[in-house]
């Protein structure tokens, strides 16, 4: 199969050197891509910012916005069976974006958040006959939260964890079906997750 993984954080910048982001490593995201390269795959890597060696095989592509994200998957998706989107997008953007670098004033500033584009729910909406795993970090009433997130972008299943995910070299993870069920639970070092994760995919998603 070529697969179609994303990973890492995006970025959205106030001006021209600061930005809003988040604490993901990435780890989850490159562990997938390299257990799915050990099994056979094609892999191509979206890969927002992180501090990690490029798995051997991959075929990468570097982002760092939201909108930068949206335009990589958007071109690359319709060559490959499926995506996995581990990415940790950044939610919203500034409305306005500086030019140059913000001085201080003395005084508080006001800054208006906008919604990023849900990359997710696009890919969904073209999925034809591929197939969509999504990823849900979720603190507050996870399970319904996840499943939102399931129906609204049209995934074949949601792997949902908890913030105690970010950063850490081990994850644990819950695989939810359109159904609401649990059909998996996988916990240990990520690349031991990552290797379950893909199993379940090959067995349950592909094969099914």
């Amino acid at each position: 199969m070529r697969i179609l993984i994303t990973a890492g954080p995006t970025r959205e910048y106030v001006d021209d050197v600061r930005f809003l982001s988040n604490a993901s490593s990435g780890r989850m995201g490159y562990s997938i891509a390299a257990s799915a390269l050990a099994r056979g795959h094609d892999v191509v890597l979206v890969t927002g910012p992180v501090d990690l060696p490029v798995p051997d095989g991959a075929e990468v592509h570097s982002i760092e916005t939201t909108d930068e994200l949206r335009a990589a998957c958007l071109e690359l998706f319709p060559a490959c069976d499926g995506v996995i989107a581990a990415a940790a997008v950044c939610d919203y953007r500034p409305r306005r974006r500086v030019d140059g670098k913000m001085t201080k004033t003395g005084q508080p500033i006001v800054m208006e958040l906008v919604e990023t584009s849900d990359v997710l729910a696009e890919l969904g909406s073209l999925k034809e006959h591929r197939w969509v795993v999504g990823f849900a970090l979720e603190s507050q009433d996870p399970r319904t939260s996840a499943m939102r997130k399931l129906r609204m972008k049209r995934c074949d299943c949601i792997v949902l964890n908890d913030t105690s995910a970010i950063s850490s070299p081990d994850n644990h993870i819950e695989i939810l079906s359109p159904d609401a069920e649990t059909v998996a639970e996988f916990h240990g070092r990520k690349s031991d997750v990552a290797d379950r994760l893909m199993e379940f995919i090959e067995t349950s998603i592909v094969g099914h």
